[in-house]
């Protein structure tokens, strides 16, 4: 199996083009990507990536996780998966339509005066904020600062999806965040049906916050694309952050704005190339 290993600010992806034959007819993606994103007895990554046909946009993918489960969406993945395409010619269009389980995603090519490609901004679509298409249980409209047990602490949560569901948790120091001891608990909490990807901020003025991530399926990664953007949005509801501002992941930066006047989400980042290889497939 030809591979190519990128990553995004840290976090990292598998990406195989999976439109031709014998990749295309495999079945057993999910047990392929368990071993693949193995860091000891595989390649090493959190989630696999498959380049597949589509006909309703230019191209589509899967995005798998470590554990085998499948996100919806995903922020750094979908960067590392645009530059992957664009630079292969599989699709020649600055502007590409990706068709995900999320909708269809709009990343745009950014190059520098060599054709270099430099960064990748990515249409994220609209934020999500009825309880039910996040989705969690019970009755209240939007999620914000929202009481939770966790472990027998009382957690307030703000909560959104962005095609996947996200929940930020507010604290006012980032190193100390509680990443590893509430992450696997809130992402499996009863009242997030589908689990949830888990964000704790550090606001640090209007323009600037700290986040660090627990996803879903995936534990502790360097960064997530959804999940800055979901932080910006919770930070905007919240009165903490202005509608466009950095956000500090340890793997880097993300540049988030929400449009007012489309109500849409826009972010900009690297994807970066690692190296290509060959993986036997069973």
């Amino acid at each position: 199996m030809e591979f190519v290993k990128m990553h995004g600010l840290g976090n990292d992806f598998v990406i195989v083009d999976a439109r031709k034959s014998p990749y295309l007819e495999h079945k057993d993606w999910e047990e392929v990507a368990i071993k693949v994103c193995d860091r000891h007895y595989g390649i090493g990554a959190d989630g696999l990536i498959l380049v597949l046909p589509s006909e309703i946009a230019d191209i589509s993918w899967r995005i798998i996780n470590p554990d085998g489960s499948e996100p919806e969406m995903c922020g750094n993945g979908i960067r590392c998966f645009a530059r992957y395409v664009y630079e292969r010619a599989i699709v020649t269009n600055k502007i590409i339509k990706v068709e995900t389980l999320a909708g269809i995603i709009v990343p745009e090519i950014q190059v520098n005066d060599e054709g270099k490609v430099v960064a990748v901004k990515v249409d994220m679509g609209e934020p999500i904020f009825e309880r039910s298409k996040i989705p969690m249980t019970g009755h209240a409209d939007k999620v914000i600062d929202e009481e939770i047990d966790v472990n027998g602490n009382t957690v307030k949560i703000t909560a959104l999806s962005m095609g996947n569901p996200h929940c930020l948790i507010y604290v006012d120091k980032i190193d100390q965040a509680p990443l590893t001891e509430w992450g696997p608990l809130v992402e499996k909490h009863q009242i997030f049906p589908k689990k949830t990807n888990v964000e704790f901020v550090e606001i640090l003025n209007r323009n600037e916050a700290h986040m660090r991530v627990w996803e879903r399926g995936a534990g502790p990664t360097l960064a997530c694309g959804t999940g800055a953007c979901a932080t910006l949005v919770g930070s905007v509801l919240n009165g903490y952050l202005d509608r466009q501002a950095t956000i500090h992941l340890p793997g880097g930066d993300l540049e988030i704005e929400w449009d007012e006047g489309s109500n849409k989400v826009f972010m900009t980042g690297p994807a970066v190339e690692v190296f290509q290889g060959n993986y036997p497939l069973e």
